[in-house]
């Protein structure tokens, strides 16, 4: 049996997981092409990685969410980071560990990590 504080716990933790999801009110918006191309490339540890991160510093006003192709299949996985001082900014053949860099750098420190976008490919 858990404890009313264990279940407060779990509350807590799929809340934050379902806000994560939520775009209606996100200021930033981390976008992640799920097509079959994504899959096969490596998009689910990739969405992983940018949900931990982002809970992980409990970042607020960011949502990351799944879409289909964006049609850049030979750069997969491919991820849309689109924030209020930059706009839409494309990131390409994604890992978990550029998802982290993404997300400590751009998301919070404000400075687009170049070397992985598409500008640069």
């Amino acid at each position: 049996m858990k404890t009313l504080e264990d279940l407060q716990a779990i509350k807590e933790k799929l809340q934050s997981q379902l806000d994560l999801r939520n775009e209606a009110h996100a200021e930033t918006k981390i976008v992640v092409g799920m097509a079959t191309c994504g899959i096969n490339a490596g998009a689910r540890p990739v969405v992983t990685a940018f949900s931990d991160t982002v809970q992980e510093h409990k970042l607020h006003g960011v949502s990351v969410t799944l879409m289909g192709c964006i049609g850049l299949c030979s750069l997969e996985p491919v991820v849309e980071v689109t924030t209020p001082k930059d706009g839409k900014v494309t990131y390409v053949k994604m890992t978990p560990e550029k998802a982290k860099r993404v997300v400590e750098e751009h998301i919070i420190g404000g400075k687009v990590v170049s070397e992985y976008t598409i500008d640069n490919k």
